[in-house]
């Protein structure tokens, strides 16, 4: 009975164990695909790792202020939430320069400037170094680590602090591209949804006040039913403009979002409509485009498509998005056995609309591409560059 006993509480914490290690798991990818989760656990990654008395994250407000919003080891609030414009304290220094900033002691240094002594005295602290973390080659956020005791500061703290907010400037990359991914899938969820509404209620709706307009007209000696049918008429009328503001609702969506909800629909239309499986990638974030350029990458990945679907007798599409050359291009890549123009002529590219296209993009500063593949696939490039910005 003890040996079982013993047994079993061995299987307990060993699976204890494996659960511990996926949650730890768990954890860490969450901190890299959330934004708060990242910037939470690097104020207490600073604390832990560098072994100072407490670590503070600040995240860009604007292009000239940030504000001090995760803390780890803090004895009171009086950093949270703190405003720190450019050029002001510690933090505002390092926004200024772009480099890392060490002071032996806050209140003292007289390299910083001392608007935010107070705040420092009430947390009690000395000591501070900070650096930017930087993501891509933008300047996101601020890490600090600080000590309730005067210090210097050596070239090793410095270091390990750098080190770890590069590896939060990686995660809040990784974090944008999921925050991106979430928000297109919403989108999308929401442009379905506003189809399947259009589509159903709206028609029964529609259906219903036919109806009973034509009640109205074969019934005319029965005044109490024809007060009711009024009554009808008008709940309809008034479920109908509820209805046309959801769907106004539904549809609302900012440029930068509907370019690839919008081409990740043309997609599964495309598969839909021809069985050949084509899949949608948005290989990182992209820039604010305006509707023209937003509607001539749509028109070229149609164009592109509508080629597939005519001529290329593929097995497969890929449909891309991503930034490129301070702009946008969408690539359209197939592996079929090449596309003909509407006169059969024998170089893909030449058709109709795709100068069409060619030649609304020039009047952008873009370009479209149509070429072979060494493999007898095709592949389509449309660029255009971001607003005011022409090669």
């Amino acid at each position: 009975m003890t040996a079982r006993r013993h047994a079993a509480e061995e299987l307990a914490a060993e699976h204890s164990a494996v659960l511990g290690g996926l949650l730890r798991e768990r954890e860490e990818l969450l901190a890299t695909l959330d934004r708060v989760a990242a910037l939470n656990g690097t104020a207490r990654l600073i604390r832990e790792s560098i072994g100072t008395h407490s670590g503070f994250v600040a995240e860009l407000a604007g292009p000239e202020q940030a504000v001090i919003r995760w803390m780890s080891g803090t004895r009171t609030d009086a950093l949270q939430d703190l405003a720190v414009p450019i050029g002001q304290g510690i933090g505002g220094r390092v926004l200024a320069l772009g480099r890392p900033v060490r002071v032996n002691d806050y209140v003292s240094s007289p390299s910083i400037t001392h608007q935010f002594d107070a705040q420092v005295r009430g947390e009690g602290l000395a000591a501070m170094i900070a650096v930017p973390i930087v993501s891509g080659t933008e300047t996101v956020a601020i890490a600090y680590a600080a000590m309730r005791e005067r210090r210097d500061f050596g070239d090793d703290a410095v270091q390990s602090l750098e080190d770890i907010a590069t590896e939060a400037g990686r995660a809040l990359k990784l974090a944008s591209v999921a925050e991106a991914d979430r928000e297109t899938a919403l989108s999308a969820e929401r442009l379905r949804m506003q189809s399947a509404l259009h589509d159903s209620v709206g028609a029964l709706l529609f259906s219903i006040g036919v109806q009973v307009r034509n009640l109205h007209e074969d019934i005319s000696d029965n005044p109490a039913l024809e007060s009711r049918l009024r009554r009808l008429e008008g709940d309809v009328s008034a479920a109908s403009r509820a209805l046309r503001e959801s769907l106004l609702a539904l549809s609302e969506s900012s440029p930068e979002r509907a370019l690839p909800v919008e081409l990740a629909e043309h997609c599964r239309s495309f598969q839909a409509r021809c069985g050949v499986p084509a899949r949608f990638v948005q290989l990182a974030p992209v820039p604010r485009l305006d509707a023209e350029r937003t509607g001539l990458l749509v028109a070229a990945v149609r164009e592109g498509l509508l080629n597939v679907e005519k001529h290329a007798e593929a097995l497969s599409v890929v449909v891309s998005l991503l930034p490129s050359d301070d702009g946008v291009q969408v690539v359209v890549a197939d592996d079929g056995t090449g596309h003909r123009s509407e006169a059969d002529e024998p170089e893909p590219g030449t058709g109709m609309g795709l100068r069409a296209l060619a030649e609304r993009a020039a009047r952008l500063g873009g370009r479209v591409s149509l070429v072979r593949d060494d493999d007898d696939g095709c592949t389509l490039r449309a660029w255009v560059p971001e607003p005011c910005r022409r090669r």
